[in-house]
């Protein structure tokens, strides 16, 4: 039961989703009602001078002022898809409704298409959470650092990257929430030295923002900085913890183990995006979280290609 004072979310059900969407041309409608909500313009210019063109050939709108065909894809990540949009519009429901992630394997049985194909899908839809720069929070906001991946010693041979002790062989993310609005941001790490963790708490809060972390001597000397001191079982002193982005490693952690089982360490960043882009819309009307995240994908361009593209060096996280 919701506490006093909290709205309650309102939720789609398949049923609701399916007479949403019970054809292409209603899928098509909603995208483009998504993509352009007062009118119709072109994605290449802006230009609001566009008209349908017969039969839909050899796309479905022209574009007057730089005389180029359109669709309601053109400009987006899902552009040059062959995947019908009413399968998106179900692809999209089910990423923005499942907190802790969607395998390719599930969606792919989910929507009917093959598992490559929910693959490439599932990354086009992170593409749409990509920060284009850093936000900044008023604060006062919890700072903290995670360890995703497997030791190097439980990986095959030929996945080790050579990286001894400790957490050696996994992937480093640090995390900011905003305790203010909720909101959460994070980035993969290649260190956690001073330099980068005082540098990634100063680019995501505003001038004069408290800072809680936990004693990792990297923190030290920050200013506007108060520490809870983990080491000696301390995790509350005052208003300072950092329990609230901790909770959100918890989840983040649960779709490694639960659903993805191994993120490559050249992708996770996308995922590290999906659940806090998810993260930050969660307490929205589910048709407010699929428009965001239909929104998000305008401007993005995502190519199988560099997708599959092997990386040098620390190329894998495995479980």
């Amino acid at each position: 039961m919701k506490g006093p004072g909290k709205s309650h979310r309102k939720g789609i059900s398949l049923l609701q989703l399916a007479e949403m969407f019970p054809t292409e041309e209603a899928a098509t409608k909603w995208f483009e009602k998504q993509m352009w909500p007062t009118e119709r313009g072109c994605p290449k210019c802006g230009s609001v001078k566009t008209s349908e063109v017969p039969n839909a050939r050899p796309m479905p709108y022209w574009c007057t002022d730089c005389r180029s065909y359109f669709s309601v894809r053109t400009g987006t990540a899902l552009e040059r898809s062959k995947v019908p949009l009413r399968k998106w519009a179900f692809a999209v429901y089910i990423v923005a409704t499942n907190l802790k992630g969607v395998s390719s394997m599930k969606l792919h049985r989910d929507i009917g298409v093959t598992q490559k194909t929910a693959w490439f899908m599932l990354h086009r839809l992170r593409e749409a959470w990509a920060a284009e720069g850093p936000e900044t929070f008023g604060g006062p906001v919890e700072v903290d650092e995670t360890y995703i991946g497997g030791l190097e010693k439980n990986k095959p041979k030929s996945k080790r990257l050579g990286i001894r002790g400790g957490t050696g062989g996994k992937m480093a993310v640090v995390g900011a929430k905003d305790r203010e609005t909720n909101r959460i941001t994070a980035r993969v790490v290649d260190r956690t030295d001073r330099d980068t963790l005082q540098g990634f708490v100063e680019s995501h809060r505003e001038d004069g923002a408290t800072a809680y972390t936990d004693e990792h001597r990297a923190y030290r000397g920050l200013p506007n900085h108060q520490t809870v001191k983990h080491s000696v079982g301390e995790y509350v002193n005052g208003q300072a913890h950092t329990q609230g982005v901790e909770s959100f490693w918890s989840l983040l952690k649960r779709g490694y183990h639960g659903v993805f089982h191994r993120m490559s360490a050249k992708h996770l960043q996308r995922y590290v995006d999906e659940f806090a882009g998810r993260h930050n819309v969660r307490d929205r009307d589910t048709i407010d979280q699929m428009t965001d995240l239909v929104c998000g994908l305008v401007g993005r361009r995502l190519m199988y290609r560099d997708l599959i593209q092997p990386t040098g060096g620390r190329s894998a996280v495995a479980s």
